[in-house]
Parts: structure tokens; sequence; C-alpha cells
């Protein structure tokens, strides 16, 4: 439901001061200025007594009114934990951003809360018309067993806000480079540093992608205002940094290890924030530890979920688009990374044949530093253990696996795929209605990005965002990003190919279909999407799984 902007505004009413002239001089209040014995005894006079009582009967309501208007403001703005809020849930949430995203005013007259300072997928279908049980179970939602987001900050971390949120002597400013969401999870690690070093943070910059040639900047891809708006009380946010902070020669820090915890932080950087008041990051990704204090932990999710929301622009087409697939009814997204540079860096063959393959490793030689992992297996190996993406083959019969019906509509994410539509035909062969943004944008609606590939990234992000169904071929950071983001809206279907124990099943002809199915839905019950708890694993971020730190159970 749209709520009107004046709704957002506090409950009370503003009186004029004539308003109390008034009242005084109305019985039984103006007794207190005629009250006198030496007045004729033959006028009608009200008792000093009874006089008394209505002031202080008028005193005592008025004080209980202004007690009562702070609690007014909490439930009005229920930042800090909309678990305990039934109007937070997915659906509701969904509709108040159908209606929001589809004005193109400015944040700054909106209150940031959680039901609407989150980018909020349109909600899933029910179940209604002539399915069978196979495709009733496909589309089947998993059980969110009652957790909500709950970003419910310490005192302690509240209280150190007044003075972090208002730093003017100390900035951080931070390279972001990489993909789109190479580059969202560089920003959010980026908040959190700003906080620990108690920090002003300069909007960050971001590089030049060499791969993509795409140069956008923040603004061109995020929402600047909402982004500072959002993190007003974390951490204070400015577009540039001020003259009085250059310098001739600015030493850019790129050399961190992995997994910093705010400890080494401090230790490495904060004396020479203090006596610089400059500090530039470069090569943020997985730099910062994953094991957080609890408030830090619910910042990243206060970052990534709500203030790094896509400008207006990329939001409005990328709903536009997602309305546009999910108005005939329930759809899978799937990742497929089956870009040119994807196939060098994991040494895998593409199953296009030689041709194609002899591409690949004529690159790959000429690049020895793209290629990631282990060096010395051969390509059966790198498949066989997992390394590899599904190929359109592959996930043609994986689907057909998870029993998804022929007439599934699956809209595809990803760049181009190396070798046109001969990389995609099995699987168009299979599922006929195959989509992507291409096909379902407009005419001409896409050429303003066409060489913008974080907005065409981000695009993708918002559709898939909104499917029923999300699979994923070959981790990824899209594929983290999703798997988080669709947990903190109501943990939405999400799969996750277990590929190094369905692959050796590929390869078996004497598996029969039937036994094919049994055994890919057996392997896939237990991780597709239902809450997992993130525990302590040195590589699990609490963006990709955020309970229990930012969400708790209803």
């Amino acid at each position: 439901m749209a709520r009107t902007r004046n709704s957002k505004s506090l409950s009370f009413i503003s009186l004029n001061p004539s308003f109390f002239i008034h009242l005084f001089s109305l019985p039984p209040f103006n007794s207190l200025h005629n009250y006198s014995p030496r007045k004729n005894s033959r006028i009608t006079q009200t008792s000093p007594f009874l006089s008394f009582c209505f002031i202080s009967l008028l005193i005592t309501l008025t004080f209980f009114a202004i007690l009562l208007i702070p609690f007014t403001t909490f439930f009005q703005n229920p930042l800090l934990c909309t678990g305990t809020s039934s109007s937070s849930s997915p659906l509701f949430l969904a509709s108040v951003f159908a209606a929001a995203s589809s004005r193109s005013g400015s944040v700054q007259d909106e209150q940031i809360t959680l039901s609407t300072g989150a980018m909020v997928p349109l909600p899933t279908h029910g179940m209604v018309g002539n399915f069978s049980e196979e495709e009733k179970e496909f589309w089947k939602q998993p059980d969110n067993q009652g957790y909500m987001p709950c970003l419910d900050f310490s005192l302690k971390y509240r209280k150190a806000s007044a003075k972090i949120s208002k730093e003017k002597r100390k900035f951080l400013v931070v390279v972001a480079s990489g993909g789109l969401n190479q580059q969202r999870n560089q920003i959010v690690d980026a908040v959190v540093i700003a906080r620990i070093l108690e920090a002003t943070l300069v909007v960050p910059v971001l590089q030049v992608n060499h791969i993509w040639g795409d140069d956008s900047e923040f603004s061109d891809i995020f929402d600047v205002e909402h982004f500072k708006k959002t993190l007003i009380a974390d951490v204070r946010i400015v577009a540039s940094l001020p003259s009085t902070h250059f310098v001739s020669k600015q030493t850019i820090n790129r050399d961190l290890p992995f997994h910093v915890s705010p400890l080494w932080l401090r230790a490495r950087f904060l004396k020479q924030l203090n006596q610089e008041g400059l500090l530039i990051l470069k090569g943020l990704d997985s730099k910062l530890s994953k094991n957080l204090p609890p408030d830090l932990q619910k910042l990243k999710c206060k970052v990534a979920f709500h203030a790094l929301r896509f400008a207006t622009p990329i939001r409005e087409l990328g709903y536009q688009i997602a309305r546009r697939m999910w108005i005939e009814g329930p759809f899978v997204a799937i990742h497929l990374r089956l870009e040119k540079d994807v196939w060098i860096r994991t040494g895998c063959l593409t199953g296009l044949g030689r041709q194609y393959d002899s591409i690949i490793s004529r690159e790959r030689d000429s690049h020895p530093e793209y290629l990631t992992g282990k060096l010395n297996m051969t390509h059966a190996q790198r498949r066989l253990a997992g390394m590899c993406p599904l190929n359109a083959s592959e996930m043609t019969r994986f689907l057909k696996g998870l029993g998804a019906p022929i007439s599934a509509r699956i809209y595809v994410a990803g760049g181009e795929p190396f070798g046109g539509t001969q990389a995609m035909q099995p699987l168009k062969d299979e599922f006929p209605n195959l989509l992507t943004k291409h096909t379902l944008a407009r005419s001409g609606e896409l050429t303003p990005y066409l060489e913008k590939s974080s907005t065409l990234a981000a695009i993708d992000y918002i559709v898939s965002l909104s499917s029923d169904v999300f699979i994923n071929s070959h981790g990824g950071n899209m594929g983290r990003a999703l798997e988080g983001y669709r947990a903190y809206v109501g943990h939405r279907k999400y799969i996750k190919p277990n590929k190094r124990m369905m692959l050796p099943f590929f390869e078996d002809s004497s598996v029969s279909e039937q036994e094919f199915k049994r055994i890919m839905k057996k392997l896939h019950r237990k991780s597709q999407g239902q809450p997992e708890s993130r525990g302590k694993k040195i590589d699990r971020d609490v963006i990709a799984y955020p309970v229990p730190e930012c969400m708790c159970k209803q």
C-alpha cells in the first residue's frame, strides 16, 4: 500500500498561541483573573477551587501528551528491528516498493526505515491453476522459519554514533574495482572500515573496468542521497574530499592482507589517519574479515540491503522489465557464467567443440595470470571438482532433474555467452520460453546502457531478485549477493548446484531418467534457500548468510 508523504510526518497538531489566550478567556478559566470579593455579587462566579482543578487537569493532560510523542515517533520509524512488526512482511514490503518504485522523486524528504529503505522484489506467485505435484514442488518456496530482518544495534554502538557521525577531521577514500557486485562488496567494507577508524567516508571512487570498458561513477549506478541518508547515524559520508585535505603526493595503500580484523586496521592506519587526516585504500576485495563484532555485521547488512539502492533510472527500468516477466506467472532466473573471460579464468572447456576451446586455450596461455585456482589440474579434474560453470547442456539436464516444467519461463542473467546462440541452443531446445533483458526490453530502452556493463548487471540483479526460483551456475559475487538478499527479503527459493556430487551422475548412462530426477532432488533438498546460519566459517560473509546477526525469529 502506498503511503502519502504526509503520513510519514509526526502526528501532532501545531497550535497558535492565540488559541490559549482565547481558551483562558472562557469559563471556568476566566475566573482566575475575574474573581474578586469586591465584584458585584449578582454576577455568576466560578469557585477558584474549581478553576484550580481545571488548570491542574489541563497541565496533567499536556504533560502526558508530550510523553507520548517519542513513542509515536518510534512506531512510525521502526528502524531498529522489523522482526516485531507485521508490517514488514515480504508481501507488504513488495507492495510498498511496487508503489514507491514508480516514483522518481528525491529521497531527501522521505524517512528511511527498514520497510521503505530496502530494494524489495515483487512477490512470489501462489500455486493457482493446473499444476502437477512435481511442478508444485519445483515452485514451492522454502520455510523461512519466521526469520525477519532485525538490525538492533547495541547501546554502546548507538552512543558512539553521536561522535562518529559528526567527524570532520579524518577522511577515508576508497577505490573500488571489478564488476558491479565486486564493487558492491568493497563499498560495504569501506563503510565498515570508516566506522572502525571513526573517519568520514568520501563517496567511493569506482575504478574504470578495463575488461568491460565501463567508466560509470558511483552516482551513475547508486542512489547517492539515499546512501548518505540511510547511513547518517552510522558514518558521516561526503560527496568529495574537502580542499583542506588535498596533498601533493597521496599515498595509496594497496597491500592489505586477507581477513584483516578491526584491531589490525586500527593498529595499522589510525596513527596515520590522525596525523594526516587522510587515508586512501585500494584493492579491498575480500580483505576485511568475515568474522566481525555483531554491530559491524549488522552495519554490513544495513549497507548491502538498505543503503546501496540502485539509481532511480536503473531501478525503474529494472522493475519494468521484471514486471513484464512476472505478470505472466512464476519464472526461474538462472545466472549462466558463459562469458569468454569466465572460461579463460576457470581453465575449463566450453563444451562447444575444439574450435572454441582452442581460442580460449590460446588466450589463457598468453595471459597465465588470469587463471585462478590450482594450476596442476586437468580440465576433467577441474570440472568434477566443481570448479567449472555449468554449460547450457548441463543446466538443461539439471533443470529437468529438479522437475522444472518444459513450459517454465526462464530469465537468463549474465553477459553475452561465448559462442553466441550456439552456446544457448541446448537450453533453448528444451525450454523454449527463454528470455533475457534484451528480449524483454522495448525499443530504445537499453540503448543508453549498451556500453555500461554495470547497469546491465544491475538490471539482471533486479529481475533475478524478483524471480520465484533463482539458480546460480557457478558461484561468483552476483550469486552470493542474491543468495543473501533473497534470504533477507523472506528466504525466496535459491538453488545452488552441488556440482561435485551431481556431475558423476551426468556421465553415468546406466542411470535412468526417473532415477536421475530422484538423485537431483535428494542432493538439493537442503539447499533451496531455507534459513542457514552463517556460523564461524572464515569464507561465509554475513551479506550472503544474514542469519543470525541480521535476522531474528518473529
